[in-house]
């Protein structure tokens, strides 16, 4: 568990730094869905909405959409996921980001680590 996120009920995260969010999903969800073959991610320049959908990551397992934890621009992708999806699951807090936002607004509604500790362990 990573303390220095905010969190999703839907198993995404946000590192905010100043106006900026780093976003990816947990190291619970990338366990849940398996070897990860391929993700699909919002453009540089494209507008995010906190709890919308913004792409979807596909596994062995299954599809699954990924949601915006925060409201901004996407000023960031992280490429090397194109040809190296399995960084989501070798290092989710770290390699295996998804995209960086230029936020428009406060996070708001977001979990704490250990609200979300909660939540991956009643799922679990």
């Amino acid at each position: 568990m990573q303390k220095d996120l905010l969190y999703t009920k839907t198993h995404e995260w946000a590192r905010v730094e100043d106006d900026i969010a780093v976003v990816g999903i947990t190291d619970f969800a990338q366990e849940q869905l398996g070897d990860i073959t391929f993700v699909e991610l919002p453009a540089v320049g494209d507008t995010v909405e906190a709890g919308q959908e913004m792409g979807s990551v596909e596994s062995v397992k299954a599809a699954s959409e990924l949601y915006s934890p925060v409201s901004g621009e996407v000023i960031e992708v992280n490429g090397d996921l194109e040809g190296a999806p399995e960084k989501v699951n070798s290092d989710p807090f770290g390699e295996g980001w998804f995209i960086r936002v230029r936020l428009s607004a406060e996070p708001a509604g977001l979990l704490s680590p250990e609200e979300y500790e909660e939540i991956a362990k009643a799922e679990h």
